[in-house]
C-alpha cells in the first residue's frame, strides 16, 4: 500500500512540475506582456537617462510594447539599483546601470547594500562613453601632453574641477595625474555641470569629464578638447587623440548598460539579447549616440560582467588614491 501510494506521490510530483515548467515557457514565450519599465538611477537629462531614452525608444518597437523611463536619483545611483533590485526578476523591470551606480556607489556609498557582481543578472553592456579632457580656452596647452607638461611648471598651483568627491571625473582625474605625475589642486561642485562651468567660467583649469557634459560646450569654443579617455585607436569623439597616446595604457572612460533582478528566466534574457545586440548593429543608434560621444557595445551577457569586474577593480585602485572613504 506503501509503496503504492509513493508512486501515485512521484507521479502528482511530475505532473505538477511539468506544469509548472509549461507554464514559465508560456509566460517566457509571450514576452513582454506589458509595458518594460528602465529604472535609471539618475536624474533626467543626465548622460545615462539620455541614453536610456535613446536605446529605449528604438528598442519599443521591436519588442511590440511601450518602455517607461523611471528615474530614481540618489546616494549616486544606490537607491534606484535597490529599487530595482527589488523588483520581480520576469524581465518587466530592467536596471539602467552604469559605472557611478555599480563600481563608484558600491565602493563609497554604504547605503548601497548591493553586490553589483552577484546580486543581478546581466543582459548586455548598451555603450561606452568617453570622458573628455577638456581645459579653458586661454590655457597654453593644445593636447594631452602639452597639458601635463604645463600642470608640472605649475608645481601644484593648478586646479582640476570634479563633480564632487568620489565622483567619475574626480576619480578620473586622480588616475590621470597619478599615470602621469603631476599634482592639480583637487576642487569638488556639486555635480557635473557646476564644475564643467567651473572650467569655462577660467575658475578652474581643466577636467576629465563624460563627454556628453562638455561637448556642446566645447563645439561652441568655450571648452578646449584635448583628448579622450577610451582606448588607444578607438574615435569616440571624431579626430580627437586618446589619452593613452600620450600615456600608453590609460583608459578611465564611463560605461551603461543594463541588468535585471536576479532570477531572470533564460528566455526572457535570450528574447531581450536578440533585440539588444540587433539594436545596437543599427545605424540609426549610432547616429544618436553618436553626438552624445557614445560608442554601442554589443556583447554577451558574461563579457559584460567580465567587464564591470575590471572596473570595479580600476575604480577601487583610483579611490584608493584619492584618499576617499565611504559615506
Amino acid at each position: 500500500m506503501n509503496e503504492r501510494f509513493s508512486t501515485i506521490r512521484r507521479a502528482l510530483l511530475a505532473s505538477l512540475a511539468l506544469a509548472a515548467t509549461a507554464r514559465a515557457a508560456g509566460q517566457a514565450a509571450a514576452y513582454p506582456q506589458r509595458p518594460i519599465k528602465l529604472i535609471v538611477p539618475n536624474a533626467p537629462a543626465s548622460s545615462v537617462d539620455t541614453i536610456a531614452r535613446i536605446v529605449g525608444n528604438l528598442l519599443a518597437p521591436m519588442l511590440q510594447q511601450a518602455i517607461v523611463i523611471d528615474n530614481r536619483a540618489g546616494a549616486s545611483g544606490a537607491l534606484g539599483v535597490e529599487a530595482g533590485r527589488a523588483s520581480a526578476p520576469d524581465g518587466h523591470t530592467l536596471i539602467v546601470a552604469s559605472s557611478s551606480s555599480m563600481t563608484v556607489a558600491p565602493l563609497l556609498q554604504r547605503a548601497a547594500r548591493y553586490d553589483p557582481l552577484q546580486d543581478f543578472d546581466f543582459v548586455t553592456l548598451l555603450a561606452q562613453l568617453p570622458n573628455a579632457l577638456v581645459c579653458h580656452p586661454a590655457l597654453p596647452v593644445r593636447s594631452a601632453a602639452e597639458l601635463i607638461d604645463w600642470a608640472k611648471s605649475k608645481e601644484g598651483r593648478s586646479n582640476m574641477a570634479s563633480a564632487g568627491i568620489g565622483s567619475v571625473s574626480h576619480l578620473a582625474g586622480v588616475a590621470l595625474q597619478s599615470a602621469a605625475g603631476f599634482q592639480s589642486l583637487h576642487v569638488p561642485y556639486k555635480g557635473g555641470s557646476q564644475g564643467v562651468a567651473s572650467v569655462v567660467s577660467g575658475e578652474t583649469d581643466w577636467v576629465l569629464t563624460p563627454a556628453p557634459a562638455a561637448m556642446g560646450l566645447v563645439g561652441g569654443g568655450r571648452l578646449r578638447l584635448l583628448a579622450h579617455s577610451m582606448a588607444a585607436g578607438t574615435q569616440p569623439l571624431g579626430d580627437t587623440p586618446a589619452v593613452a597616446q600620450t600615456l600608453p595604457g590609460f583608459e578611465f572612460s564611463s560605461w551603461i548598460g543594463l541588468m535585471a533582478p536576479k532570477g531572470l528566466p533564460p528566455a526572457v534574457s535570450q528574447t531581450l539579447q536578440q533585440a539588444l545586440q540587433q539594436l545596437l548593429q543599427q545605424p540609426e543608434l549610432r547616429k544618436a549616440f553618436e553626438p552624445h560621444g557614445a560608442v554601442p557595445s554589443p556583447g554577451t551577457p558574461q563579457a559584460f560582467r567580465d567587464f564591470l569586474a575590471r572596473d570595479i577593480e580600476r575604480n577601487r585602485k583610483a579611490i584608493q588614491l584619492a584618499g576617499v572613504q565611504p559615506e
